[in-house]
């Protein structure tokens, strides 16, 4: 990932975006070509030299079966917005100022090892529940569902994890703009109902 210096990751960043990371897109190059899936993933902190992020595919997708040729990949994306040049205030300075756009994202590379065991298939699903469900009022629980249906909705799908070997960052939240900007883009964006943005700019200052 080409990343300038002013835009690399802090450790703090790629912890979050480990530890929160939602879905994921898991690449990996196959004998078929490049395959690619959507999937939620935990991260394990334990396993291996750097960690592992842990999740399942559905057993009739082709991905898990067809082997990975050398590493795979994980993206991970934080949140992302458009910057308009108006909000700076290099505009009324000099005018040369051009569209951009701000995001977070890691690039997590490793192992990619196969699960078709229910019981660590059934672990990852539970962790996983877990983690989604604990800011609802009354959080949902696996057990919550009859023990025959989950039985068999855990026979169709199948458990994977890339063990991590290592993660490239970006953090490209206008660190490279003067204060005065910085302050228009935190305006703008907060203006535009992405708090979220808003937050990540000026925590990067």
């Amino acid at each position: 990932m080409y990343t300038p210096a002013h835009f690399a990751a802090g450790p703090g960043t790629v912890q979050d975006l480990l530890s929160n990371p939602g879905a994921a897109n898991l690449v990996t190059m196959t004998p078929q070509g490049l395959l690619a899936t959507l999937a939620p993933f935990v991260f394990d902190p334990d396993v291996g030299e750097h960690g592992a992020l842990q999740g399942h595919l559905a057993r009739n997708n082709t991905q898990w079966s067809e082997p990975a040729v050398g590493e795979a990949l994980a993206i991970i994306q934080g949140a992302d917005a458009y910057v308009s040049p108006s909000w700076y205030a290099s505009k009324a300075e000099h005018g040369r100022v051009v569209p951009t756009w701000n995001y977070t994202t890691a690039h997590v590379y490793g192992q990619l090892v196969i699960h078709d065991d229910p019981a660590w298939i059934s672990r990852q699903v539970r962790r996983l529940t877990g983690v989604h469900e604990a800011e609802f009022e009354h959080p949902w629980s696996v057990d919550d569902a009859p023990e025959r249906f989950i039985a068999g909705q855990l026979r169709a799908i199948v458990g994977v994890e890339l063990v991590i070997s290592r993660i490239e960052a970006k953090a490209k939240l206008s660190q490279n703009r003067p204060e005065a900007d910085v302050d228009g883009v935190v305006a703008g964006l907060t203006a535009r109902g992405q708090a979220t943005m808003a937050a990540d700019v000026e925590r990067a200052r």
